[in-house]
């Protein structure tokens, strides 16, 4: 069977790529080997953690309702009304995603797909056949998979992963964390939320690596503030799993400290799923495909994007990488007219659930340095703003970086109450190429968390000195 475009991976990414591609006129097959349909947000990311983030926020609430003049004595959960909550919701978004695959608008394929050459795969059929399919044009969007570093008893240890995290119909008494990323901040919080111990163990300096340290810091004072121990800095030795208890052993500064707990979470990342592309020889950067700005491998007719090429492992950049690898190959195949579209990086935005918040847009100051980028950078906190007052929630602060030279801003991020709501205020005027001066100018409601953002925009604005 002949394809204009040929998609491996149905998650996000595959399915923009997809629903872009048949848009132009291509010829159309989406081939998907997971046990389930509907890709990694659905299934095992976004929705369900946030999901469960969400039953975690209105406890938060209910256990706070004195400070407020409320009697909400002794709130109690229940761990697996909250996990049958969150099946019933994400069978409804699995479902609503297989009924687009199976529109009729392209060919879905359930199977496992292996390239023979540049031009060809053989896809194994769930139902135990096997057929193959040659294709003008592909698509790589297999997504990724949890990643088992070699910690000496890691694999041994049977330790929870977020998948299996995200359906434990009990909360962990006690929980030691390994790493700190998205997942593993977000998963800490869930648990301390319903009454856990959690301790994360981080092996770079701060948490959520690639961040602006400081802003990193400032959600480090929060998690620690609501109860949650965090070591960084450290190498880890071994985990090991007794009857009933699991142990932790790492350095930290030429010292060795062993933990115990009844749960460990590995939340050490996720690496590409690349089986059945051997043949191919594509070129990789750290461990993931290498593309262009086009999403065009080294083998011109081959794309990829979402987890398999990175750049930013989340769901909108996912979906933007599928878009312009279909519109890319439809230009390929003289079914559109124009120029490669690219991707840009610029607003590039980030949100982590956990309690407090954190989100970003824009570029890092470390980013901006390296760039040779003039900058101006200024800081506001809840603390001090009448909203975020009235609400009880002051934990954290806001930061916008901005041009020396222009005054255009150039990133933002929040650490606090609706830090993921609030960011987009942000990236809307990056995406106008607003300055600080523009931005401070624009009415905010009085009291309103959204207005916090002026306060950094005004001292900015002060410090730039117009040609």
């Amino acid at each position: 069977m002949d394809y204009d475009f040929i998609v491996i991976g149905g998650g996000s990414a595959g399915y923009a790529a997809a629903r872009t591609a048949v848009g132009f006129g291509l010829r159309v097959a989406v081939i998907e080997g997971g046990r389930e349909v509907g890709g990694l947000c659905i299934l095992r990311g976004c929705m369900p953690s946030k999901t469960l983030l969400e039953s975690a926020r209105r406890f938060r609430i209910l256990s706070h309702a004195a400070e407020f003049g409320l009697a909400c004595d002794n709130p109690r959960f229940d761990a697996s009304a909250i996990i049958q909550r969150k099946k019933r919701l994400i069978e409804e978004f699995a479902d609503y995603r297989k009924s687009q695959l199976e529109s009729g608008k392209f060919v879905f394929c359930r199977g496992s797909a292996e390239f023979l050459d540049e031009r060809m795969v053989r896809v194994s059929m769930v139902d135990g056949s096997t057929t193959t399919m040659q294709g003008k044009s592909f698509l790589i969007a297999t997504g990724s998979e949890i990643s088992t570093p070699p910690v000496p008893g890691l694999a041994e240890a049977r330790c929870l992963t977020s998948d299996v995290l995200l359906d434990l119909e009990e909360i962990p008494s006690s929980i030691i964390v390994l790493g700190a990323g998205p997942v593993a901040l977000e998963m800490a919080s869930y648990c301390r939320a319903f009454g856990a111990e959690v301790t994360i163990i981080q092996r770079g300096p701060h948490i959520l690596r690639g961040s602006d340290t400081d802003m990193a810091s400032v959600l480090e004072e929060g998690l620690r503030a609501d109860g949650i121990a965090i070591h960084t800095g450290t190498k880890l030795v071994q985990v090991e799993r007794a009857s009933s208890t699991m142990s932790v052993v790492f350095e930290k500064n030429g010292q060795t400290s062993t933990l115990h707990a009844s749960h460990v979470l590995n939340a050490l990342g996720r690496t590409p799923a690349l089986n059945g592309l051997e043949v191919l020889g594509l070129e990789k950067i750290g461990g993931r495909i290498k593309v262009s700005p086009t999403q065009a491998t080294c083998i011109p007719h081959i794309f990829a994007a979402g987890d398999v090429c990175g750049g930013l492992e989340v769901v909108h950049v996912a979906i933007q990488q599928g878009e312009i690898a279909a519109a890319n190959a439809a230009l390929q195949l003289g079914q559109r007219q124009g120029e490669l579209r690219c991707m840009d990086y610029r607003l590039k935005l980030f949100a982590v659930f956990s309690d407090p918040q954190f989100a970003s847009v824009g570029a890092t100051e470390a980013e901006l340095t390296a760039a040779g980028t003039p900058f101006l950078t200024a800081t506001y906190p809840f603390a001090d703003h009448g909203k975020s007052l009235l609400m009880g929630e002051t934990r954290g602060s806001v930061k916008l970086t901005a041009s020396l030279a222009t005054g255009e801003i150039l990133g933002g991020v929040v650490v606090g109450p609706e830090a993921s709501e609030l960011i987009h205020e942000v990236t809307v005027a990056m995406r106008y190429r607003s300055t600080v001066s523009e931005f401070a100018a624009i009415p905010h409601y009085h009291p309103t968390l959204s207005e916090i953002w002026t306060y950094p925009a005004e001292e900015i604005a002060d410090q730039i000195t117009p040609d």
